[in-house]
């Protein structure tokens, strides 16, 4: 059970990493990403196959997997500078399935649908049965790392011209600012966390292919943002430790429901998931930590008033 646990846990936190990208994309900067999963697979097996196939240490791997996802992300939103909305959502859209359709046919680099197994994790031969609890702890301390630098950039002026874009990019341009340089920036840091989830996920579980990414992912990943709160990054986190307690307790619970079928309590655990949130949107639409607005002080205001 203690295992179990601290399994969930540890998905959790890769999850709030993805989150945590997604605030940086979506809710700092408005631009509506729905290729995480490429992202994701994209670290995933960069890693992979550098750690396995080379003398490359792990961290060096998480690193390559960071800054190769860096660039296509950089790249990507180069391509789509001038979409907005639902285009920009079905182009990345179609990015993720690209990178998963290549994953799939390209078999001399990632073994098509059977993966890639035996994928070498941090000291897992020495820590044995500790390994679990030694990886959760690796986990958040990397997702609290991630944390205090999206906050400070949230807050510091950086953060407040990607509000600015979001809100009005015509009107942040007409100011001065580079959008096209800031929203590159934001999609950069934003596809490096998501790159480096996949790689930390790829040497906890030793084995990817294919099918682990589907759009899926990035469903559950703008549902826990959603819920926690899209413009927050600790509403990010609280989002994921949300949609993981809902998709690991339904599972837990739908296992001592007796007397129907493997596809019946598929069917019901995506009821209650599915009721739940929307019950969470009903009563809390901006989240469980809203977005709060910063207002300016009133001796701010005196001052201006006063020198003009």
């Amino acid at each position: 059970m203690t295992s179990y646990l601290l399994f969930a846990a540890t998905i959790a936190g890769i999850y709030a990493l993805l989150g945590l990208g997604l605030v940086v994309i979506w809710g700092q900067t408005g631009m509506v990403n729905l290729g995480l999963a490429g992202f994701f697979a994209l670290g995933a097996y960069a890693s992979a196959l550098l750690t396995k196939n080379l003398p490359v240490p792990i961290a060096m791997g998480w690193l390559a997997a960071m800054a190769l996802t860096a660039l296509v992300g950089m790249a990507l939103t180069w391509v789509t500078r001038s979409m907005r909305g639902d285009y920009l959502a079905i182009m990345t859209l179609s990015f993720a399935e690209v990178i998963r359709l290549v994953a799939v046919n390209e078999a001399w680099l990632t073994n098509s649908i059977d993966g890639i197994s035996e994928i070498p994790a941090p000291m897992r031969a020495s820590l044995g049965d500790q390994f679990n609890l030694f990886y959760f702890a690796l986990t958040w301390a990397v997702v609290g790392l991630a944390y205090i630098l999206v906050r400070r950039l949230v807050d510091a002026p950086f953060g407040r011209v990607l509000r600015a874009v979001r809100d009005d990019n015509q009107v942040a341009a007409v100011a001065g600012k580079a959008v096209l340089s800031f929203k590159m920036k934001a999609f950069m840091l934003g596809s490096a966390l998501a790159g480096l989830a996949g790689a930390m996920y790829a040497h906890y579980t030793a084995y990817i292919a294919p099918d682990l990414f589907t759009p899926l992912i990035t469903i559950y990943i703008f549902l826990a943002v959603t819920a926690g709160g899209y413009t927050r990054p600790a509403g990010a986190i609280l989002g994921a430790l949300f949609v993981n307690f809902l998709l690991e307790g339904t599972r837990f619970a739908a296992d001592h429901i007796a007397g129907l079928s493997g596809v019946q309590i598929a069917s019901l655990r995506e009821i209650v998931i599915a009721a739940a949130l929307i019950a969470l949107m009903h009563l809390r639409p901006q989240g469980m930590l809203p977005e709060r607005l910063r207002r300016a002080s009133a001796n701010t205001g005196s001052q201006k008033h006063e020198s003009a």
